[in-house]
């Protein structure tokens, strides 16, 4: 009787699979939710402090605490390319030609490595938006087959025999479905939200470029 069995196993696993899949969905929506707000607001007491030093000089002796977020993992990156630069200028290939370009690559790395970090989960997101419901239609199907050799062994074929399996096997297709529209749109949401704090990154990259390289610092004497 493997036959009778198998399809009613896949289904029922199907349904244990679309639970996984919510789970792992909500918790990705608060921790993406948590991580993306105590950025935002990190990043705005940041260039709160930042831009009123005085020099850049004193923006790097800030307190640790305020060097928090992905701008201030920036600074600190550039702050770090700064001394480097100055301490191993013309011996070694890193620091050869123009200033400029060099601390605009190294920001860049930096920017790279923040936005990583802000998109981690989102390919999880997306293919559980998209996998759902078809892994919800292939329990649907399992079952109505599990449901059709019940009925043919039942051998009637009355609307009460009928309607009550394929009903119940139904179920994992709407469980599909419920599982992806929530998966979907916080993908579509958050994508939005880490584009929106990568152009905040680009804006300060080229800020700071801009100080260091068009305003005195003692960090360039």
């Amino acid at each position: 009787m493997p036959y009778s069995i198998a399809p009613e196993a896949i289904a029922d696993s199907t349904l244990y699979i679309l639970l996984a899949f919510s789970v792992i969905t909500w918790t990705l929506i608060l921790f993406k939710t948590w991580q993306l707000l105590s950025n935002s607001q990190a990043n705005r007491r940041f260039n709160q402090v930042f831009w009123e030093a005085a020099d850049l000089a004193a923006a790097e002796k800030l307190p640790d605490a305020v060097f928090t977020g992905s701008q201030a993992n920036m600074a600190r990156q550039g702050f770090t390319w700064l001394n480097e630069s100055r301490e191993q200028h013309g011996k070694n290939l890193k620091y050869s030609g123009l200033p400029s370009e060099l601390l605009e690559h190294a920001l860049l790395e930096q920017l790279q490595q923040e936005q990583r970090r802000l998109e981690n989960g989102l390919t999880v997101l997306a293919s559980i938006g998209s996998t759902s419901p078809f892994v919800g239609l292939f329990g649907t199907v399992m079952g109505i087959m599990h449901a059709m050799h019940q009925i043919t062994e039942s051998g009637s074929t009355s609307l009460d025999v009928v309607a009550g399996p394929i009903g119940d096997a139904l179920v994992a297709t709407a469980i599909g479905i419920a599982v992806a529209v929530p998966a979907v749109l916080a993908y579509n949401f958050f994508l939005r939200r880490t584009k929106h704090q990568r152009m905040e990154m680009e804006n300060f990259l080229v800020s700071f470029s801009h100080v260091v390289f068009n305003k005195p610092a003692s960090l360039e004497q």
